[in-house]
């Protein structure tokens, strides 16, 4: 039972025939090289009177041997290494599989740092997801929700965390680049027979009024956001202009500055305060 243990481990330990080969030539070929070194550091001693060149040459014996010695491993193990790095590469491929939507975020994190695409506070929207920015780390984004759609400003109540896996392939939309004051812009639709020449006239006069108290200093900080970014930043000015989506229709484009967290608010503004008491129906047809 003793004498079976035994045979039992020593079997455990043989090396197959693949793996003998390659260690025996590896025996001989360290031997050889330990040889021949041994040889030409005896020769070179016995000849070389100068100390300096005697040095020399016994330095760059052993490094052209130990270049050899290297050499000719790597073409005895040649197979075991290939096997070697195909599991390596195997392996690796199997852990970026798995770690896929980690190392995505990770990337989308580096992405949205190196272009200063928003910050903590920005107004964003990213496929259908749109908000405040509150906060972000390496992993996920997270914003509190701004709608419903893109046209409305009011929070729903929800927080959304977005992976950041999203911003590698997606486009991101800032609404808040300009910070402090921002240009709002809603639109009012109209059917080709109403008054919407006297719609227009009103919304443009309602959005003055709305602005008068802060227009002025909204005009001063958009100058100096445009020489400090080196754009050409729209005028701060209240306007509304047209455009014909489709036959029969005529949208207003209402465009005023507003200080950041007030869209919502003066939107609601100039809409009661024009559609209160008109409806501009329909223009009177004249004689």
């Amino acid at each position: 039972m003793y004498t079976d243990s035994l045979t039992n481990l020593f079997n455990e330990f043989q090396f197959s025939e693949q793996l003998f080969r390659p260690v025996i030539a590896t025996l001989i070929l360290i031997s050889a090289i330990l040889l021949i070194r041994a040889i030409l550091a005896k020769f070179i001693r016995k000849s070389v009177k100068a100390t300096e060149l005697r040095r020399r040459w016994l330095v760059q014996t052993r490094n052209v041997l130990l270049l050899f010695m290297v050499l000719g491993l790597m073409l005895i193990w040649a197979e075991e290494l290939r096997t070697l790095a195909l599991g390596i590469v195997a392996i690796a491929v199997a852990f970026v599989v798995a770690t896929k939507e980690l190392i995505m975020c990770l990337t989308g994190s580096l992405v949205k740092s190196g272009g200063s695409a928003f910050s903590i506070g920005d107004r964003i929207q990213i496929k259908e997801f749109r908000g405040d920015v509150i906060d972000q780390n390496l992993l996920a984004t997270t914003i509190l929700e701004v709608g419903p759609g893109k046209f409305s400003h009011q929070r729903t109540g929800r927080m959304i965390a977005i992976p950041n896996s999203l911003f590698v392939s997606e486009p991101v939309i800032n609404e808040s680049y300009t910070h402090d004051f921002v240009l709002h812009v809603f639109t009012v639709p109209f059917k080709r027979e109403d008054d919407w020449p006297t719609a227009q006239q009103a919304l443009l006069e309602s959005a003055n009024r709305h602005c008068a108290d802060y227009v002025e200093q909204a005009k001063r900080y958009m100058q100096r956001m445009s020489d400090h970014r080196g754009i050409d930043v729209p005028s701060a000015e209240p306007r509304v202009t047209i455009t014909v989506p489709a036959a029969g229709e005529i949208h207003l484009i209402v465009r005023f500055p507003t200080k950041s967290g007030m869209r919502s608010f003066m939107e609601q503004s100039i809409l009661n305060d024009v559609f209160q008491n008109n409806t501009f129906t329909r223009i009177t047809e004249k004689n």
